[in-house]
């Protein structure tokens, strides 16, 4: 079985590209990819693999505004030549799920999300970027239209479709009309130990970027003064975070892996108040033992395990605070916290993941053989 692998585009490491990993150690097969930085992934699983980047690698300033070629991605993803090839698998948040295939061809998406500025995010993504209005306003707005009309038609290239969470396969049949299986993303899990006795600190950890809501967390504890705030990560929204913090709180910026791992394992508590689609960060909080307070929708519901942690309902400063009141006055019980987390290992999703792929294609291949 002749195998070719989609990806968005391989610039550096985060969630996707650990999933892709772990897809590709079943699943070997020549990659193909929108944009690729052989010096991002240096010392990575993919510094030696085979990696085909699309003709959009060679415009200008490629590696460091790919996303600016976004009218550009669906005309890309449709050049690659895919036809010698018996399975495609695409892992997918924008357009690899829009590759071309033919009829004797099975193609199989794991979908991060649909687009999210292009969909449930395109009005909030507009007045981020300050462009509900003028000349660029209007711009986006034609050139997001037409990439919804592409993205939904592109569907019609996938044979079967398995999301990251059920609240993706929810937005999946919502947008694409569509059904998904739910395989859960791979997590480390291994890579924090269980740690028993925390500190008297909470932790949070994102990049600093809007949506993650890191200054709805930091305005929160600048109100408790008697509660200490420990705060990772970096990005755009860096000033604005530093400006509204508390003596009580400690903003560290980018840090190491390990000293991450350092904060996680000793935190009483990791505070999450994003709206993801899956959330690998409560995971990894869970698999060394730290229970989570998150915000009460999208994946959250599905990874923090009850008994786990806490739920505020609102993305408000009040409902984190009284969630925080409701946590003080719980007590946690970190094996069973680790034992729950466990249930999100790469061993575990690698297990599910081949056996649906291989159930999925075989079927493919009966009807197909008897048609």
């Amino acid at each position: 079985m002749r195998i070719a692998l989609v990806h968005d585009w391989l610039v550096s490491i985060g969630g996707g590209e650990k999933a892709l990993q772990g897809i590709h150690e079943l699943f070997p097969g020549d990659i193909f990819t929108l944009f690729h930085n052989p010096k991002k992934l240096k010392g990575t699983y993919f510094d030696d693999k085979k990696i085909i980047p699309s003709s959009l690698q060679k415009l200008p300033f490629a590696l460091k505004k790919y996303q600016n070629y976004l009218p550009l991605f669906p005309f890309a993803i449709e050049q690659f030549d895919l036809s010698e090839f018996d399975l495609i698998i695409s892992s997918s948040h924008c357009a690899a799920k829009g590759a071309l295939t033919h009829a004797d061809q099975f193609h199989i998406c794991y979908c991060f999300t649909p687009v999210r500025y292009a969909w449930d995010l395109y009005h909030q993504y507009l007045d981020q970027t300050r462009l509900k209005k003028g000349a660029k306003g209007l711009i986006a707005k034609l050139i997001l239209h037409y990439f919804r009309m592409w993205d939904k038609s592109s569907c019609t290239q996938v044979d079967a479709f398995i999301a990251i969470s059920k609240y993706v396969a929810a937005r999946i049949e919502k947008i694409y009309g569509r059904s998904a299986s739910v395989i859960y993303p791979p997590v480390n899990t291994n890579y924090y130990a269980l740690e028993e006795n925390k500190e008297d600190y909470y932790l949070s950890a994102s990049r600093m970027v809007p949506y993650k809501r890191i200054d709805l967390i930091v305005d929160a504890f600048s109100q408790m003064p008697n509660r200490k705030l420990v705060v990772i990560g970096d990005g755009p929204e860096m000033k604005k975070i530093k400006s509204i913090a508390g003596k009580n709180i400690e903003i560290l910026g980018h840090v190491s892996d390990q000293t991450m791992r350092q904060y996680m394992q000793k935190a009483k508590g990791f505070v999450f108040a994003a709206l993801e689609d899956f959330g690998i960060l409560p995971v990894e909080a869970q698999s060394a033992g730290t229970p989570v307070i998150a915000f009460g929708k999208g994946g959250s519901l599905e990874t923090v395990g009850e008994g786990c942690g806490v739920f505020f309902q609102k993305q408000d400063v009040p409902s984190l605070i009284d969630a925080i009141d409701r946590f003080e006055k719980m007590s946690f019980d970190p094996i069973s916290i680790r034992k729950h987390a466990m249930k999100f290992s790469v061993e575990r999703f690698q297990q599910e993941f081949q056996n649906l792929v291989l159930q999925k294609y075989r079927n493919w291949n009966e009807r197909s053989s008897t048609s």
